[in-house]
């Protein structure tokens, strides 16, 4: 389903990505973690081509995303994207935020985009939110809204982009809830983020990055039971203590 290969990436003269190499197949999650500014983020954002590349091939369902000739809203829309501080329109309603999109990209009628947004914020446990703003809500609320808006696009892969990392402790739950379910559904993943917890509960397989590379990408048990670079075993004596 997406494919990365030798991906290298500058910002001027830093590069923020070397040689960058890996494979999500159809269903599979995958975790992507690492210390800050190890360029994981970056590197998800290439995969819809938010981010432009430099060397290297990028293939989502066999369409090559850092070709010009590549219409890149179109891909996107097929390809969800939960950022980190859930950029909702905050001037739309939360049912507005849901169908426009729906309307101007997929050219759905206004009522059958409203009637998936409906279906979607339910989904999510807002239903009743549907003509609230986003201010209105809790950051918690508001990711799971950014989640169903995704979702309204019947995407093919959805990327997460530290979605729990603007959130208080106790909205976390509420959101990898969310991403728990639709893992367990079957669509295929790609996560960047430092909940271990949610990593071990339904990711496939774990990329541990640092400075840019990709260190290690192994099944999730094999990462966590016996990492084999020092730099991953450091990482994890961190964060899971």
């Amino acid at each position: 389903m997406i494919s990365l290969k030798d991906v290298s990436k500058w910002y001027g003269q830093f590069q923020v990505l070397t040689e960058c190499s890996t494979e999500v197949k159809k269903g599979e999650v995958v975790v992507v973690c690492g210390p800050s500014g190890s360029g994981k983020s970056t590197l998800i954002k290439t995969v819809n081509g938010l981010e432009p590349i430099q060397q290297g091939e990028i293939l989502v369902n066999e369409i090559k995303v850092n070709d010009k000739h590549t219409d890149l809203a179109k891909l996107r829309a097929k390809v969800g994207m939960v950022f980190q501080h859930f950029e909702l329109f905050p001037h739309l309603s939360i049912i507005e935020n849901l169908t426009l999109a729906q309307v101007k990209v997929l050219n759905r009628e206004k009522e059958a985009a409203k009637e998936k947004g409906l279906k979607l914020l339910e989904r999510v446990g807002l239903a009743s939110h549907a003509n609230k703003y986003p201010a209105q809500l809790s950051g918690g609320q508001q990711q799971r809204v950014a989640i169903a808006r995704a979702l309204c696009m019947d995407p093919i892969a959805m990327l997460f982009d530290e979605p729990t990392s603007a959130l208080d402790p106790e909205m976390i739950n509420e959101v990898l809830d969310v991403m728990v379910e639709l893992a367990n559904e079957g669509m295929t993943m790609m996560v960047v983020t430092h909940e271990m917890g949610f990593a071990k509960k339904v990711a496939d397989r774990i990329i541990f990055m640092d400075e840019g590379r990709i260190v290690e990408d192994r099944p999730k048990n094999d990462f966590f039971d016996n990492p084999k670079s020092a730099r991953a075993k450091d990482f994890l004596a961190k964060i899971l203590h």
